[in-house]
């Protein structure tokens, strides 16, 4: 391993690069930080290349690109566009967690499989999810993770059913997931996925509820319900900050809370900035490296 300075270069659309982000990497041990705002997409490969050439080929394994936001889309193709960028020898790091979404995805889909498999000793594959919050990033990754891991994923439309019509498309273009989208704009649309779902990912907005408890009551399928959204009130109703696998009041499923996820999302994004230092080659970390690394902490 190189002993050259760390170096981490982080890139945001965005007019700020998160608090968070920043923090999370000096504590795991770069010793130079420097955020870039307002980058496009078509300014990545200029800014990798500076970043590579200005250094010997055997520091690249010291010198990160992280890329932040808060769209899953752009970040991904940030990233792709960084490694073309590469000339080998010359070469970095590359990490994309745009809004903590990566990290927070891994972690929750992650927390849910320990439970489905310590409590009821089932795995994702055939798996009927439901993911609320589907178009947000924290749902796009979290559908695609479960979906690669043989889950029957839906997207539950809230507004309008041609932006999760949309997303699936996507999914199936990049990761070759089949997802279904269906509208949940009606509270008989919404009752009918939910009592059908063995799995429920809640991710929508911070303060909104999107499980009442009378749809709780109906859900006679429901096995785990996870829920990200640590602001009053909770996304699913009697869900608390710490519950790991407890029962969620109401009904026979089981709860995963947001700080339990939370925790599990700290390490992951913590540990990948710790192997982007430690390797000794490039690595270049997305979703899937998170769910990775979060499934081996929940293990």
């Amino acid at each position: 391993m190189s002993d050259a300075t760390p170096i981490l270069h982080m890139l945001s659309p965005q007019k700020h690069m998160s608090p968070f982000d920043v923090n999370m990497a000096a504590d795991a041990g770069y010793k130079v930080i420097v955020p870039y705002i307002n980058v496009t997409l078509e300014e990545v490969t200029a800014l990798t290349q500076d970043a590579i050439f200005s250094r010997p080929p055997n520091f690249g394994v010291r010198t990160g690109l992280f890329i932040g936001g808060k769209d899953a889309i752009l970040a991904l193709d940030m990233m792709d566009a960084a490694q073309k960028a590469l000339v080998p020898p010359f070469g970095l790091s590359t990490f994309a967690d745009p809004a903590g979404s990566f990290t927070t995805a891994a972690a929750m889909v992650a927390c849910v499989e320990r439970v489905l498999r310590t409590k009821f000793n089932r795995g994702w594959k055939g798996l009927r999810v439901a993911v609320f919050g589907a178009t947000g990033v924290v749902g796009f990754a979290s559908s695609i993770i479960a979906a690669l891991e043989g889950a029957q994923v839906t997207l539950v439309a809230h507004r309008g059913v041609d932006r999760v019509i949309r997303s699936a498309e996507v999914s199936k273009q990049r990761f070759g997931v089949d997802l279904i989208a269906k509208s949940g704009e009606t509270e008989e649309a919404k009752q009918a996925i939910i009592s059908d779902a063995e799995v429920i990912f809640a991710a929508a907005a911070a303060g909104v509820r999107v499980i009442s408890a009378e749809n709780k009551a109906k859900a006679n399928n429901l096995l785990v319900v996870a829920d990200v959204n640590a602001v009053p009130p909770p996304g699913v109703d009697g869900m608390e900050l710490f519950m790991d696998g407890a029962p969620l009041p109401g009904c026979n499923a089981l709860g995963v809370g947001p700080l339990a996820i939370g925790d599990i999302k700290y390490k992951t994004e913590s540990g990948l900035f710790k192997r982007m230092i430690a390797s000794d080659k490039p690595v270049h970390f997305d979703f899937r490296a998170a769910f990775e690394l979060a499934r081996t902490l929940t293990a």
